[in-house]
């Protein structure tokens, strides 16, 4: 290049004088611990990765030690890495090519989320040709020089066999620990935390991977384990929460799919559903504040990664409470619709809100009038007269089935704020089937009986799902009231009777 003549004229061209290598610098690792991802997003990107490895089965497992929270495990059943991989999969820009149905995006998913909320990330995976191998990263370590750490051959080959469950010839384990959150835990809360932690992670991952669920391909379950004993403390399977699983559309004809010319993509299918008014299902109510959840709902390689919102073509409002679209992004790569790091969102161009305004269906109906027609449906509901409330009930907790639990949220409103009352199978006397600790919040079942419902096989933590449900629904008022009254007494005595001769007549069987 010539050498640089100064001149008037405006420089189209920047000139330059050569180039030199600038490597991040240590601290960069500082910045991937404030990406602002939230604690269940930070799962699912975990998970993603899984998926894209092959997992069918994946295990959140939550270690506790007494009143502690030690580490949070994600395990799963994927091709797992050898070493090579491992080192690639740890390194902060480390290059991967991702192939087109993949949930991987960017390459920093692993680290920003991990990182985001520990302080030490391990990972340790084994695939059917290569031996377990492991690396960490430790944040004061890494912010200073880059050093990952190999971990030990044996112990990655310990933690494996650990979750042998899970991991036959092949998987990975991602391990976090001085979880910062799991340290602000007082001591007594550790339940109280654990409730609200894994009830906001199975609803997130119930809705960002519902087709994945839904399609039997995939299952997740979320785990509390005894870090001594190695007991299972609390298991849950993640349902899938479909966020157009309605059973009857609120208004015919729906859902209704558009299509819209967009410019530097091409045309766009949009599905748009009306949810009936006043649906008590939680993949309607139980997502999200519904201002947030109208809106366009945007998929990418099957993965929900936008949950509801505008994208500034128009402003949430009460009235629109029961639109909601389906967008499917395409495969080819444009530059009208850019996804966030988290994947929790997705940022479009104006050519979009041009291509939504021209977009009609087959008939030649407008998107804007099923906008019209979705405000339409809300307001008519709200004119009529109101229907039937149903009571408020206590939330329920341990002890019982996910699927119960959903069922139980779709029927009946949950009193907020309140400890969910739990099931336990106990020591008690013959002639009791069941006692209440209202301190507690607990229903204690004699074990005596349990295998009056288990059918011989062993029992686990949610057997039993018809008996407790019925219980769950006598005795929730009960748990309601500041003061037991003799006729609530009276009632506890003459279902214990009825149970008891019930479960003795079943035993005789």
């Amino acid at each position: 290049m010539p050498p640089y003549q100064p001149s008037a004229d405006w420089q189209y061209e920047i000139p330059t004088t050569g180039s030199k290598r600038l490597p991040p610098a240590a601290r960069y690792v500082e910045s991937l611990t404030h990406q602002g991802y939230g604690f269940e997003a930070a799962i699912a990107d975990l998970v993603d990765n899984s998926i894209d490895a092959g997992a069918q089965n994946v295990v959140i497992s939550f270690l506790r030690d007494e009143d502690r929270l030690v580490s949070l495990l994600v395990v799963d059943d994927g091709q797992g890495m050898n070493d090579e991989a491992l080192d690639t999969a740890m390194t902060v820009g480390g290059r991967q090519e991702y192939e087109a149905h993949a949930l991987g995006h960017f390459g920093a998913g692993l680290k920003a989320a991990s990182l985001s909320h520990a302080d030490s990330l391990t990972v340790i995976s084994r695939t059917k040709r290569s031996p377990s191998a492991g690396r960490r990263w430790l944040t004061a370590r890494a912010q200073a020089d880059f050093t990952c750490d190999i971990v030990d051959p044996g112990y990655c080959q310990d933690l494996v066999d650990r979750y042998d469950g899970v991991i036959g010839w092949h998987g990975t384990i991602v391990r976090w620990d001085h979880v910062r959150a799991f340290d602000t835990v007082t001591t007594g809360q550790a339940d109280r935390y654990l409730d609200d932690a894994i009830e906001k992670l199975e609803t997130h991952l119930g809705l960002h991977l519902h087709r994945f669920l839904a399609d039997g391909g995939l299952h997740i379950d979320i785990v509390v384990e005894d870090v001594t004993t190695k007991e299972e403390l609390d298991h849950r399977g993640v349902q899938p929460i479909d966020p157009f699983g309605y059973r009857l559309p609120g208004r015919p004809g729906y859902p209704r799919t558009y299509t819209a010319p967009v410019e530097g993509v091409g045309e766009v299918k949009l599905t748009a559903h009306v949810w009936p008014p006043k649906s008590p299902l939680v993949s309607f109510r139980g997502i999200g504040p519904l201002a947030e959840r109208q809106g366009f709902y945007v998929y990418r390689n099957d993965r929900l990664v936008q949950a509801g919102g505008w994208n500034s073509t128009r402003s949430a409002e009460g009235h629109l409470a029961l639109a909601r679209i389906a967008i499917d992004l395409p495969a080819e790569p444009n530059d009208v619709f850019s996804l966030t790091v988290k994947k929790d969102g997705v940022t479009v161009t104006p050519a979009f809100a041009r291509g939504l305004e021209q977009a009609t269906d087959e008939k030649g109906h407008t998107f804007a009038e099923y906008v019209q027609e979705a405000q339409t449906t809300y307001r008519e509901a709200a004119k009529r007269a109101s229907e039937p409330q149903r009571k408020a009930v206590i939330p329920a907790g341990k002890g019982l089935d996910p699927r119960l639990k959903r069922t139980l949220r779709d029927e009946l409103p949950e009193l907020e704020g309140e400890d969910p009352v739990t099931f336990r199978w106990d020591v008690l006397p013959s002639d009791v089937f069941f006692e209440l600790d209202r301190e507690e919040r607990e229903v204690k079942l004699n074990k005596e009986y349990r295998q009056a419902f288990t059918g011989g096989r062993r029992g686990g933590l949610n057997d039993a799902p018809v008996v407790k449900s019925m219980l769950y629904l006598m005795v929730n008022e009960i748990f309601q009231k500041e003061r037991v009254r003799a006729v609530h007494t009276d009632n506890v005595a003459l279902w214990n009777s009825v149970l008891v001769t019930a479960a003795r007549c079943e035993l005789s069987r």
